[in-house]
């Protein structure tokens, strides 16, 4: 097997033509068989495999940097870099992140996971290369989808002031490849990019501008008359205009063009980019019909395409899509956003129903939140599906656009809390914390699925803003007797008893509730309380429990730092009220991909370490 020749970085430069031809097609094997008992990326991995073989032979690594946009195309990347054992334990706790991490291997120059970073990542690498005299190449490779985010847009801007070589390679697996203009590029890629005709170019341009009166004008008219060539002929005009050299497009699973055209790349004094033209899932006949279901898949069926593990029960996310569907048939006021993520976040059924009332305004959380908010100047009900991970990429617009002018927007917080196998960047631990922050936002957190729709209901009746975050995964359909009208800033009692209160929000009520039953076996009264409102919280209810009871622990499944414990905590300092706090959270750090339990145990937010943490303060107290 070709593959097994494949042990490090650059192993790839040895093999023959016909051995690159059938490494492709193994990698694609390996990656279909792997992925299918691990769940993984697949459809984007699938797409670039050529690509990814390209680069490698075109550049020297580590000493050439490849920065990969999102990060989760990375995976033939991996093993042509020597980590093909690591695939055992994909995106496990412990085992290989999905993702580029610099701590794993050198080969990945820049950790990545969301998305439209690379240009500007790139950009920085390039420019410290140059302060150092060094003499490497950087290469940010970046989707077609990340370039709808503004951030892509402002570095390739700055781009464009780069005197130094610094490549660009557009993996677009949307548009089809025209052969008229396929060959003309070709022609013009390597015309344009020749040191002869550069060095001819610019020297006709400097001795026309000396010419007294006529030169400049001369030159003016040459640069029109070009512009309006390339408009016709150069489908990257785009870039061009923009002060990058356009190269492409080239056919992504062609490695041969791709080498030949990243070399013509390397001679290019300034910005350049590469389009390449891929198709996502390539290879596998169930990821090309459905790239986005084989996005992020769960282990599957490699003849059928099928998840191995059916889903029984309805998760948060179909909580939400269901209610809102519904809602919206009543009130023709409410319109639904996404940025990107329609299918993650439910609101495909929204969009099929009432496509009027929809917006998918790309990979651009920050004009979503803009935008939501002048729906709702104008009179709209506007609900914002977002993952608590992509929601901090709009803070600035939480700020000053929606909460500084009071705006109703409803903020659909999906996957909040711990997410598991994308880890560190796609963890939604940070939610309550930066959103509490901000003045006029009501955070709102349900305990089961029953509460998540009457929360809903409650929010587009709100006339403020108001996030309502939920946790990834299967809807807990636990304590449905426990359903007590919503009213702001009101927790709801589920068990009352004395000495301690079990303040809980969200998905740790859950948690909560099996710690209740485990201090009951030992003997320990508690309160347990859904607390339901992150901010403003209820304290009407701590001012009264304090009467009969010694210590409040509050539960959240954010980080503690800013968080709701917090602040719990310094209301009761503040207000002088006599009675002992204990805030359990996500410790003051980044957790690490793996399975959502394995992680809370590993960060002691589990119900066993939790009722030790408990009894050891009810110990202290009683002393």
């Amino acid at each position: 097997m070709v593959l097994d020749k494949i042990q490090k970085v650059n192993d790839i430069k040895s093999l023959s033509p016909r051995e690159l031809e059938q490494l492709k097609t193994e990698i694609r094997n390996f990656l279909i068989d792997t992925i299918s008992v691990t769940g993984g990326h697949l459809a984007s991995n699938l797409g670039v495999v050529e690509l990814t073989m390209a680069l490698h032979l075109a550049f020297d690594l580590p000493e050439d940097k490849i920065v990969w946009d999102v990060g989760h195309q990375s995976y033939t990347h991996k093993i042509l870099t020597g980590r093909r054992e690591g695939f055992s334990n994909l995106r496990q706790y412990g085992g290989m992140s999905g993702f580029p991490k610099t701590e794993e291997s050198d080969c990945d120059a820049f950790n990545t996971g969301h998305s439209s970073t690379s240009i500007s990542a790139g950009l920085g690498l390039a420019a410290a290369r140059d302060i150092k005299g060094e003499k490497n190449y950087v290469v940010s490779v970046i989707g077609d989808g990340a370039l709808t985010g503004g951030m892509a847009y402002e570095a390739l801007n700055n781009a464009s002031n780069v005197k130094t070589n610094f490549i660009i390679v557009l993996n677009d697996n949307n548009m089809s490849i025209s052969e008229n203009v396929g060959g003309m590029s070709k022609y013009l890629n390597g015309f344009r990019t020749a040191s002869a005709y550069r060095g001819l170019k610019d020297g006709v341009m400097n001795s026309l501008n000396k010419i007294p009166i006529y030169g400049k004008r001369v030159v003016s008219h040459i640069r029109r008359t070009k512009s309006g060539i390339k408009q016709l002929l150069i489908p990257g005009m785009f870039f061009e205009e923009m002060g990058i050299i356009y190269l492409g497009p080239v056919d992504g699973s062609n490695i041969e063009d791709m080498k030949r055209v990243f070399q013509e790349a390397k001679r290019v004094k300034g910005p350049v980019i590469v389009h390449v033209i891929t198709k996502k899932g390539a290879g596998y006949p169930p990821a090309e019909r459905h790239p986005s279901k084989f996005h992020g898949a769960p282990p599957f069926d490699i003849e059928t395409g099928l998840p191995i593990k059916k889903q029984t029960k309805a998760n948060y996310t179909d909580v939400f899509s269901n209610t809102i569907y519904k809602l919206a048939a009543q009130d023709k006021r409410i319109v639904a956003i996404t940025a990107a993520m329609s299918d993650g976040t439910g609101l495909n059924r929204f969009r099929a129903e009432y496509p009027n009332r929809f917006f998918d305004v790309g990979i651009a959380e920050g004009h979503a939140v803009t935008f939501a908010a002048g729906l709702a100047k104008n009179g709209m009900k506007p609900v914002f599906a977002v993952y608590s991970s992509f929601l901090q990429r709009g803070y600035d617009q939480l700020v000053h656009d929606v909460c500084l002018q009071n705006l109703p927007v409803v903020f659909a917080v999906d996957r909040a809390g711990l997410v598991g196998s994308d880890g560190e960047t796609h963890q939604g631990i940070f939610d309550v914390s930066f959103l509490a922050s901000i003045p006029n936002m009501t955070i709102i957190a349900p305990k089961n699925k029953y509460e998540l729709a009457d929360m809903i209901k409650y929010a587009f009746e709100y006339n403020s803003p108001i996030a309502i975050r939920y946790p990834r995964g299967e809807a807990y359909d636990g304590l449905e007797e426990y359903r007590e009208p919503i009213r702001t800033a009101r927790a709801e009692v589920i068990y009352e008893e004395k000495d301690i209160v079990l303040f809980a929000l969200g998905s740790m009520v859950k948690t909560a509730e099996i710690v209740h039953d485990m201090l009951k076996e030992k003997g320990i009264h508690s309160t347990l309380i859904n607390a339901r409102f992150a901010k403003p919280f209820d304290k009407d209810l701590i001012k009264c429990l304090a009467k009969t009871h010694s210590l409040v622990v509050t539960f959240e499944e954010n980080v503690l730092s800013g968080g709701f414990g917090e602040h719990v905590s310094s209301f009761i300092e503040n207000s002088k009220i006599k009675i002992e706090t204990l805030n359990i959270a996500v410790p003051d750090m980044y957790v690490e991909h793996g399975n959502v339990e394995i992680l809370k145990q590993s960060i002691k937010l589990d119900s066993d370490s939790i009722y030790e943490k408990i009894v050891e303060k009810w110990k202290n107290i009683q002393k």
